[in-house]
């Protein structure tokens, strides 16, 4: 277990001690093992275990001092030494291509490894950086030694094997059982296996595209070029590989799907795309992706580093699925209206988030990156599904509203996770941020929301706070462990709260509206439900797109 986190400070802002601690004694494991957690990963049986006859080493090069026997495809053959940090390393004579690692712990030593990163030991570049064992897939990297660089841990790692693979993996078969509650909001959520075929129009992008060229495979594209050209339920493919942007790339209002058939944004088959708009300035007009078109369906990209939001949804009927959004200087996921002054019936409206992750992102200030932002001047019918929002620099989720604007439609949450929210994967904090896993509000403005079936574990002031909504929210079945402050803060409003758990908070539950007896809040001690929520933080992504949420290695629902 960490015992301590590293505080960088952000401009402008100040180390904050107490979510720093609260941080620090609540360790996070990712199932999948990769550096955004986006399946519960398994590697094809048909796979090379490129480990297998290549050479190894560790943070000592002594036998029995080290981590050995690692990269013999025999899982009883490790040894470790003692410790909760070190490395451990598989080297090749010639250059390899690896793309996918399998960090394997020890039976009996499932879910000791805490933080870690992954090392191309030729450049001293990081490849990827998470926590929890696991598969970690990352892109192509051509290299002669690779690291696996154990930062924490909650006791002596066992590593049993170490595995090197050419191509990324697939995700497991793992279906875990269905989350409480009904999940019928509009639209549904879509299968997330491969990508159909097309039913109209196919191109291609890679980052060597052009705008002439055909997106063919042979003769990609570009992204830009791809959004105005393709067909209505057309599918654009985007290759892997790294895609550098200056300006915002922007699907127009008007550029519409139906709902029969949708236009189509999709990753290649086992291939993973990253939009960097690191060239940006840190500006509001500085968006990655602004999805101003209706009936678009974007799957499988990671958007990263923009000016502003990572991705601005503003457009209506729209699915955002399996997307990651990081390190970007606003939310990573926001929805409000594409051009000010848009008039109520131009608002986001009827859009699906799902089995989608947004995570670091952080503005100069530390105040406004939340993780999932529908705020400010967002149209009803909104839904949040199977999403992960963890370290941002602010919220998790902000649904906050303003006078200056009115009330926003409601939006439902479910399925979802928040955690470690107020500080970053690097312990950087900011004085500034507000902190809380889920804020449902702000202003006084009445909203019935639907929060249902979230787990709010860590974060740097609240789990789910009202936030000044004084509404009628439905707030059932939800889990809230080790916050800073308050897991439930709710102070006004009549909101139905119905089969919650509380743990560990760290000051008593505040509830005004309608409660029972099937909930177990937090007044000091923890109730029978508590022993659920003990041990290590883990997730991962089912086959079929669920979150699945572990405590000590347990699935858990709220």
């Amino acid at each position: 277990m960490r015992t301590t986190v590293r505080q960088r400070l952000l401009a402008g802002g100040t180390a904050v001690a107490a979510a720093a601690a609260v941080a620090s004694a609540l360790p996070v494991s990712r199932a999948s093992g990769s550096a955004d957690g986006f399946a519960a990963a398994s590697v094809s049986a048909n796979a090379t275990n490129l480990s297998l006859g290549a050479g190894a080493d560790g943070s000592s090069k002594a036998s029995g001092t080290s981590y050995g026997n690692v990269i013999d495809g025999d899982m009883g053959s490790y040894w470790s030494p003692t410790g909760t940090t070190g490395r451990i390393s598989v080297k090749w004579g010639t250059a390899t291509t690896v793309a996918s690692v399998n960090i394997r712990e020890a039976a009996g030593a499932v879910g000791v490894v805490g933080s870690w990163r992954l090392v191309n030991n030729d450049t001293g570049a990081t490849l990827a950086s998470g926590a929890g064992a696991g598969v970690i897939n990352f892109p192509a990297t051509s290299l002669r030694k690779i690291n696996f660089e154990i930062t924490g841990a909650s006791g002596t790692p066992r590593i049993a094997e170490f595995e090197t693979y050419a191509s990324g993996a697939t995700p497991g078969p793992t279906t875990p059982p269905p989350t409480t509650g009904p999940t019928t909001p509009p639209p549904s959520t879509p299968p997330p296996t491969s990508p159909p075929p097309p039913s109209s129009g196919t191109l291609y992008v890679a980052p060597t595209g052009t705008d002439s060229a055909a997106g063919t495979l042979a003769n990609p594209t570009t992204l830009t070029s791809a959004i105005t050209r393709i067909p209505t339920g057309g599918t654009i493919f985007l290759r892997g590989g790294t895609y550098r942007y200056s300006q915002t790339i922007t699907i127009a209002q008007g550029n519409n799907g139906t709902s029969s058939a949708r236009k189509n944004i999709f990753a290649y088959a086992g291939e993973t795309p990253i939009l960097n708009f690191s060239a940006q300035s840190e500006d509001p007009a500085n968006r990655g992706l602004a999805v101003g078109g209706s009936y678009w369906h974007i799957r499988g990209i990671i958007v990263e580093r923009a000016g502003d939001n990572g991705i601005l949804l503003a457009g209506n009927n729209n699915i955002i699925e399996r997307t990651i959004t990081r390190h970007n200087r606003d939310s990573g996921l926001q929805l409000s209206r594409l051009i000010a002054n848009a008039p109520r019936d131009q608002w986001p409206s009827n859009n699906l988030v799902v089995s989608t992750v947004s995570h670091d992102n952080v503005d100069s200030d530390g105040e406004d990156a939340d993780g999932f932002a529908p705020k400010l001047t967002v149209g009803p019918g909104n839904v949040f599904r199977y999403t992960v929002a963890h370290n941002n620099i602010d919220d998790g989720y902000d649904l906050y509203t303003k006078s200056d604007t009115g009330a926003i439609g409601a939006v439902t949450i479910e399925s979802s996770l928040a955690y470690h929210n107020g500080t970053l994967s690097n312990g950087g904090q900011a004085g500034n941020g507000d902190r809380n896993g889920f804020k449902l509000g702000g202003e006084d403005i009445a909203v019935n929301h639907t929060i249902r079936g979230n787990i709010a574990y860590a974060n740097g002031k609240h789990g789910f706070t009202y936030n000044r909504n004084p509404g009628t929210m439905t707030v059932s079945n939800n889990a809230n462990i080790g916050n800073a402050e308050r897991n439930f803060n709710f102070d006004g409003g009549s909101s139905v709260f119905r089969n919650n758990t509380s743990c560990n908070g760290g000051s008593n539950d505040r509830i005004i509206g309608n409660s029972d007896s099937s909930n177990q809040f937090w007044s000091g001690t923890n109730g029978t439900r508590c022993s659920s929520y003990t041990g290590a933080l883990g997730w991962s992504f089912a086959s079929d797109g669920r979150l699945v949420v572990t405590f000590g290695g347990r699935v858990v629902t709220p």
